[in-house]
């Protein structure tokens, strides 16, 4: 395969722009639809990930995009879908994991 100086630009700057973060979400946010909404929100905006119930009723989710659609997708879970109470958030940054889609994962 050979590489044009344009093709690695192109190139490097999708793996720059890129970002992952996973995100843990505190509040009613089981039984309320919430991986769902995520899963949902993800498809529409290209992120890729998972999300899941946590034992101790928290939602954790790990999202990867490019990074303004991984800034919404940050918002979306501030907000939750319509019968959620979000009450904290706490976000940590993650090195590329390379997933293939969104996935909604079990305990």
């Amino acid at each position: 395969m050979s590489w044009t100086l344009e093709s690695y630009k192109k190139e490097n700057y999708f793996i720059l722009s890129m970002k992952t973060i996973r995100i843990y979400i505190t509040g009613s946010v089981q039984g309320v639809f919430f991986r769902k909404f995520l899963e949902d929100k993800a498809n529409e905006i290209n992120i890729r990930g998972f999300c899941r119930n946590l034992e101790d009723g928290k939602v954790e989710v790990v999202v990867e995009g490019r990074d303004e659609n991984v800034n919404e997708m940050l918002q979306a879970c501030k907000q939750g879908p319509q019968h959620a109470e979000v009450k904290d958030i706490q976000v940590q940054e993650l090195r590329h994991q390379g997933f293939k889609g969104f996935r909604v994962m079990k305990l």
